[in-house]
């Protein structure tokens, strides 16, 4: 729906870039970006070695920051949603920073908590009634 309206989606995961790569292209996202995994020489096996910087907590923000740049957007147009201690710098560098379904001390720490089963509720938070959204999902 969040594309349909116009903005650039992204997923920035502290996980690895395997599974950020398969979110990103099952939910047509424009940027997927986490941990990097060592590969063998064949390609068949994982080394158990990370590579390239540690998506962590600056990570995300920093990463939040480059894609608003590549897109001419401040970082205070963009809307962030993290559930982990690790995304609060990120939701704190985003215009709007949205807790979740969050561990106890991120939805303290968050400007905007969302304890929903969907993320389809943080259109809500865009101003966006039942009725829109309904017709942005057909």
């Amino acid at each position: 729906a969040l594309k349909k309206l116009g903005f650039t989606l992204a997923v920035i995961s502290g996980g690895f870039l395997p599974l950020a790569k398969y979110v990103k292209n099952e939910l047509g996202l424009d940027y997927a970006y986490a941990n990097q995994l060592e590969v063998s020489a064949d390609g068949k096996t994982l080394e158990g070695r990370t590579f390239g910087p540690i998506v962590d907590g600056t990570r995300k923000a920093e990463l939040l920051d480059v894609i608003a740049q590549t897109v001419n957007v401040n970082a205070n147009q963009v809307l962030a949603v993290g559930d982990g201690a690790n995304d609060l710098p990120m939701l704190g560098v985003a215009g709007l920073g949205v807790a979740f379904n969050a561990k106890p001390r991120v939805q303290e720490q968050a400007e905007v908590c969302l304890n929903q089963p969907s993320l389809i509720y943080v259109l809500t938070l865009l101003g966006l009634s039942f009725s829109e959204i309904q017709e942005l999902l057909q």
